[in-house]
């Protein structure tokens, strides 16, 4: 076996071994040896986010007078590096660790303090010069709200508009044909596959404004409060100049939180974040169940839509092929329903002046994030710009839709029309056919009256 070198580093409980190469220090490998949880580690964004608080706190305290130009200098290009996602293998601390993030903030301010000492010649503090006017319980919940921020505006919001937009280029493609539509997945009132769609859309629509609405409490940081909200050890002026240079360095805006207590001690913010999260989540399992529905079959099924053919579906059925992609959307709005509950959890353990669940809220909001990003590019790609629709079925059980009678309630009574649908049904007979025979009204008069495009604009027969 191959023995891995190691070095000694010190901390305020001693000396601790710590492999040769890596550019952490002693906290975090006590984190390491204490949190043999999971192979989960913090998401890389997180990481990204996090190192931007140390690039901003760095131009802070300088302007303020508070740290060294060489000094503050170096920490920034350092953060730069892991901005750009260099070194991340460098943090390797366990999601299920100190509810803090001490463990990963200490593992950023020692990775910061390795490069920086390097680039200026001189010896960077991890506590004293990186993590100025700053402790874990400010800096970890600002990070995750600078991720947060930063997933939805590059990632997820542009996915949901992306599909939004593929549904509407379906709708001015197929809109106008009429179909079967149903209610407790029974045969109802006819409706346009344009109504449907639309639909559709409008859920996606109100999933991106609740997103960005709910952005604006995340956008106020914590950063500033320190320990507790007091601010205590951070100068008066930290947290508002820190807020000008986060937003210089991440292009996005941000503001100080107006009360530090608030935002250090809750994080309501992001547990109001997720439920929207999740409730796009049950807008994508709508539209997937919707479509695998649609597509079922191709002949024992209702085969209104194709979907494209991806892959085959079967190991021992040759010829089968599945609806892979809603099934694929379907799962991920599932585990982010999952991910809510554990944020909701998470959310509550706010203990007095902190919450000591952060870590976890941070790794299952991002996982929600970046999920739904990919899935609605899935689902827009690969489901609803290239589904075809089955006309032909759709027209021929419309034209043996009982309920079509519904539109002669005003003209015959819905009890003479209850008759007509359910003869209709038994004979397996279009509609037209028998209210021609069980009505004095002409075959042209009910033809207009039971017209499916007609019906789809509402209104009452006249």
């Amino acid at each position: 076996m191959t023995m891995t070198k190691t070095r000694i580093e010190k901390d305020s409980m001693g000396d601790v071994e710590v492999p040769a190469d890596a550019l952490y220090q002693a906290q975090t490998q006590r984190a390491v040896n204490n949190f043999s949880v999971s192979e989960l580690t913090m998401p890389a964004d997180f990481i990204r986010a996090l190192a931007m608080v140390k690039h901003a706190a760095a131009t802070a305290n300088e302007e303020l007078g508070l740290l060294d130009g060489n000094i503050a200098h170096a920490i920034r290009q350092s953060a730069e590096a892991i901005m750009d996602g260099e070194h991340l293998a460098q943090f390797p601390v366990d999601v299920f660790q100190t509810g803090s993030g001490t463990s990963s903030n200490m593992n950023m301010n020692e990775v910061l303090a390795t490069l920086a000492s390097e680039k200026c010649g001189e010896t960077v503090s991890p506590n004293d010069h990186v993590n100025m006017s700053q402790s874990s319980n400010d800096s970890v919940p600002t990070a995750i709200q600078i991720s947060a921020t930063l997933g939805c505006e590059k990632a997820l919001l542009p996915a949901l508009v992306h599909l939004r937009d593929a549904l509407q280029e379906k709708k001015s493609k197929v809109g106008h044909i009429v179909k079967t539509g149903r209610t407790h997945l029974m045969d109802a009132m006819p409706v346009t596959l344009g109504q449907e769609l639309e639909a559709w859309s409008q859920q996606i629509e109100h999933a991106m404004v609740q997103i960005t609405q709910s952005l604006s409490s995340v956008r106020a940081l914590a950063q500033g409060g320190t320990a507790v909200g007091t601010g205590v050890n951070a100068h008066p002026l930290f947290a508002e100049r820190f807020a000008k240079a986060i937003c210089a360095c991440s292009h996005s805006s941000f503001t100080a939180s107006e009360n530090p207590f608030f935002a250090i001690g809750s994080q309501d913010a992001l547990v109001a974040l997720h439920g929207q999260l999740k409730t796009t989540a049950v807008a994508t399992m709508k539209l997937s169940n919707d479509l695998r529905w649609m597509n079922s079959g191709p002949l024992a099924g209702l085969g209104e839509i194709e979907l494209e053919g991806l892959q085959p579906g079967s190991s021992i059925m040759p010829g089968k092929v599945n609806p892979v992609i809603p099934e694929s959307a379907a799962m991920v709005a599932a585990q982010v329903m999952g991910n809510d509950t554990t944020v909701t959890v998470a959310g509550q353990s706010g203990n007095f002046e902190l919450n000591v669940m952060l870590p976890v809220i941070a790794s299952n909001l991002l996982q929600s994030i970046h999920l739904l990003a990919g899935s609605s590019r899935l689902l827009a790609d690969k489901a609803i710009r290239s589904f075809k629709v089955r006309e032909d079925n759709l027209q021929a059980a419309l034209s043996r839709n009982p309920i079509l009678v519904t539109a002669l309630n005003p003209v015959v009574g819905y009890l003479k029309a209850a008759d007509i649908a359910k003869k209709a049904y038994q004979q397996g007979r279009p509609i037209l056919d028998v209210a021609e025979e069980e009505t004095d009204l002409g075959r042209e008069k009910l033809a207009e009256l039971l017209d499916p495009t007609k019906l789809t604009q509402g209104g009452i027969a006249e």
